[in-house]
């Protein structure tokens, strides 16, 4: 029997030889490895991680003029901005022959000139993108002129036009005539898109909306109509069927816009001098002829025309750098008919010249409606969802997690069962002491 006080000595040895057991370092050190095996995992995977882009999508519209159709290619990121495409244009090609309305007599023979253009725009899309890129084809006022003088003939042009798409490799969404307004609307989201009035670069190289950043008003001379638009400040205007709404890269905008049916340079033309001139060019080219660029008063437009059609048509040759007869013959025509529905029709005076500018393409995108056509369109299209390729494969990488997680969990498990049987093996010795005591 032990003496009052005295403990038995294989208690504290007990205890002592428990935290030295191999078993607790070696937990210890799974634990501590599986730890930082885990947290390297998640950094590397989620640090060196690859975002790749969902790449381009593209998109073909085709410009079915009054005088001659034009097919144009675009392209954007899939992501988009505020589901608005950053359009781009990559492709243009001048359909051979005259606009699809002239094929009145004879339908079936209105798509046959395509050919050749889509023959090369399926060079500039990439193959595996041919079924997802969409082709859209917009009639202008040549076919909503004829649509009045004779509606079948026009849905059967239009009828030919859906037939031949069918069998190109992209997808085809449809020949519409679109509205005069429509044309005005879009001429005017191309003009202002290309100024940099809806998005610009900031520092970090990502889009924004430009601060205080306003807009322009559009003009477009066409062959069969003209068109007029602008940004308003409110609805509260007299006639608000000519005002509508566009909403682009998260704003709206409401503008007035109108078509002057029948006053392209062509009908107009064809009334004033009816059999004895042909067709002449729009805003641009009569302003190259009279050797204007940029912004100009009213004034020096008119300077300009008197100066112009004074000289003989002997002396055109010198005036003009490509000189050609058939349009030409047509720009004194042409300059005057512009003064007048600049002051007529549109109500400009010298003091209240807007400065417009005539253009007709700007870096590698042409002035017209199609470009903001295409623009408009994209808010219909879904945008991709950018992909990302993890540094370790997946399936790798979910079998090394689970793999430490296990050992993380069966360490700690370990070591809870050890302290576990420690604290029982300590209470079971104060209780055997306890007895002694006693005894």
């Amino acid at each position: 029997m032990l003496a009052a006080g005295t403990r038995r000595p294989h208690a504290h040895a007990g205890l002592q030889t428990l935290s030295r057991t191999p078993a607790i370092v070696v937990s210890l050190a799974v634990l501590l490895l599986s730890v930082m095996v885990l947290t390297t995992l998640t950094l590397v995977q989620t640090r060196h991680s690859q975002v790749i882009p969902p790449g381009l999508k593209y998109g073909i519209v085709l410009d079915a003029g009054s005088s001659r159709t034009t097919v144009y290619v675009y392209q954007w990121p899939a992501e988009k901005e505020n589901n608005t495409g950053v359009v781009s244009q990559t492709f243009k090609c001048s359909v051979r022959g005259p606009g699809i309305s002239s094929y009145g007599d004879n339908p079936q023979d209105a798509p046959t000139a395509f050919e050749d253009c889509m023959q090369r725009v399926q060079q500039q899309v990439p193959v595996s993108l041919h079924r997802s890129t969409r082709v859209y084809l917009g009639a202008t006022a040549g076919m909503r002129l004829l649509r009045l003088q004779n509606e079948t003939a026009a849905e059967e042009i239009l009828a030919s036009i859906q037939s031949y798409f069918r069998s190109q490799p992209f997808d085809f969404r449809g020949a519409q005539i679109i509205s005069g307004q429509e044309e005005g609307v879009y001429g005017w989201i191309t003009a202002n898109y290309i100024q940099g009035n809806f998005l610009e670069k900031d520092l970090w190289h990502t889009w924004v909306h430009p601060h205080g950043a306003g807009t322009t008003g559009a003009l477009d001379l066409g062959g069969a109509s003209t068109q007029i638009a602008f940004a308003v400040g409110d609805t509260g205007m007299q006639n608000a069927s000519d005002v509508v709404q566009v909403a682009l890269y998260g704003y709206t905008y409401v503008l007035y816009t109108h078509s002057f049916q029948c006053y392209g340079r062509n009908e107009a033309e064809k009334r004033f001098l009816a059999l004895l001139l042909q067709a002449f060019a729009g805003f641009y080219y009569t302003a190259s002829a009279l050797n204007l660029s940029g912004s100009f008063p009213l004034a020096t437009f008119n300077a300009s025309t008197w100066h112009f059609c004074s000289h003989t048509w002997a002396e055109l040759p010198i005036l003009l750098p490509k000189f050609d007869e058939v349009y030409a013959r047509s720009y004194c025509f042409s300059a005057n008919y512009i003064y007048h529905l600049l002051v007529h029709g549109y109500k400009f005076t010298h003091e209240t010249w807007p400065q417009i500018q005539f253009e007709k393409e700007v870096g590698n995108s042409s002035i017209g409606w199609s470009l903001g056509y295409m623009l408009s369109l994209t808010n219909q299209i879904p945008a991709v969802s950018a992909l990302v390729r993890l540094s370790i494969p997946p399936p790798a990488f979910m079998g090394l997690l689970a793999f430490f997680t296990a050992s993380t969990l069966l360490s700690l498990a370990f070591l809870a069962f050890l302290c576990s049987a420690a604290r029982t093996e300590k209470r079971s010795e104060h209780a055997l002491e306890h007895a002694v005591d006693a005894d």
